[in-house]
């Protein structure tokens, strides 16, 4: 499975209408190579770079199986969790200082997940265990001007 983006290269930079600094538009993504069997995918984006440790910036599951574009600045279908901003659905880098890596971690499972809407990273990750047959990664970078 692979997951890539027309807005950034897997390490670039993430443009700054994409973040705080700018519209805050989700980056649009294109999904390819989706594992047979799944019945859905999921996906988290966070910053391992964050002060005070890993801090999640959307947060979404229950995907169709057949979902191969997540278009730029539009909710995707299925539901959306908590982001550590307080509030659902995609909310940009915003980096206090230095550079930060924020990783797109897309999940094919073999199941639905039968979280609530609003569920945080913790239950997410709960709900994930023993029911990934695939993943994909892309990470960008940010730093404020």
């Amino acid at each position: 499975m692979k997951l890539t983006s027309p807005d950034f290269e897997d390490g670039g930079m993430i443009p700054s209408g994409m973040t705080c600094d700018g519209r805050d538009l989700s980056p649009e993504l294109h999904i390819t190579g989706v594992p047979e069997g799944t019945k859905s995918l999921a996906l988290i984006c966070d910053d391992p770079d964050a002060p005070r440790g890993t801090f999640v910036h959307w947060l979404v599951w229950n995907m169709p199986p057949g979902t191969d574009r997540m278009e730029r600045g539009k909710e995707p279908p299925g539901a959306q969790g908590t982001c550590d901003f307080g509030g659902k659905g995609y909310r940009g880098p915003c980096p206090p200082s230095g550079t930060h890596r924020y990783i797109f971690k897309l999940y094919a499972l073999d199941q639905e997940l039968g979280l609530k809407e609003g569920s945080r990273k913790e239950a997410f990750e709960e709900a994930i265990e023993g029911h990934i047959i695939g993943k994909a990664e892309l990470m960008g970078r940010y730093k404020r001007g």
